[in-house]
């Protein structure tokens, strides 16, 4: 069996980074393949918030006096699809991907750009919550608890540094693939603004 996911960080107005995440059981040879009988919905179901509930990360590191865990607004639901595994079921999942992935930190009323030093914050044309928590980052960057945490490099993502969507590597195509396929795409459309002889007319 392989476990696969997706996911996706989600700034709501608040500001604290939600995450969004699709997690499927597939047999051994990938999506196509069926898993063991035995691996339904609600096992996967129990086996997520179980260890959603076993996960805690101290902060600082070297100083345990806060650990930050899995909050109480765990979520866990199937994603029902149409009898077909393709077509449909796909349709859903990219849905349900998309809604949260065009969501960037502006949805917090943050900046798209780094803020250099902190006297800068107050001429941000942000809310007052997104300024207070800039605020914060820069604050926090300074003392001795939290120096090895970037928090000021990512202020104006309100110390959140990651990227916005991640994914096992069998989940789906590679990004790496998806990257070949724009440069292609992008390669074509300059041969035929310039009035080359395109791909396809070479292979005739």
């Amino acid at each position: 069996m392989r476990l696969s996911y997706a996911k996706v960080a989600e700034y709501p107005a608040r500001g604290q980074v939600h995450f969004h995440a699709v997690i499927r059981l597939d047999g051994p040879d990938g999506p196509a393949d069926c898993p063991a009988d035995w691996a339904t919905v609600p096992v996967l179901r129990a086996a997520i918030q179980e260890a959603a509930g076993g996960v805690g990360v101290s902060v600082p590191d070297d100083q345990p006096s806060f650990v930050g865990r899995w909050g109480t607004q765990l979520d866990v639901e199937p994603i029902c699809v149409a009898t077909s595994v393709e077509g449909i079921a796909d349709q859903r999942v990219a849905s349900y991907v998309a809604k949260y992935a065009t969501k960037g930190a502006e949805s917090a009323r943050t900046v798209d750009r780094p803020i250099r030093e902190m006297f800068a914050v107050a001429h941000l044309d942000v809310t007052e919550h997104a300024r207070r928590m800039i605020y914060a980052c820069f604050v926090l960057a300074g003392t001795a608890e939290y120096r090895l945490i970037p928090l000021r490099q990512w202020a104006h993502m309100l110390g959140y540094r990651r990227h916005f969507s991640t994914k096992s590597r069998y989940y789906s195509t590679t990004l790496g693939a998806l990257r070949g396929l724009r440069a292609a795409f992008r390669a074509e459309q300059s041969r035929q603004r310039r009035g080359y002889l395109t791909s396809e007319s070479t292979r005739c």
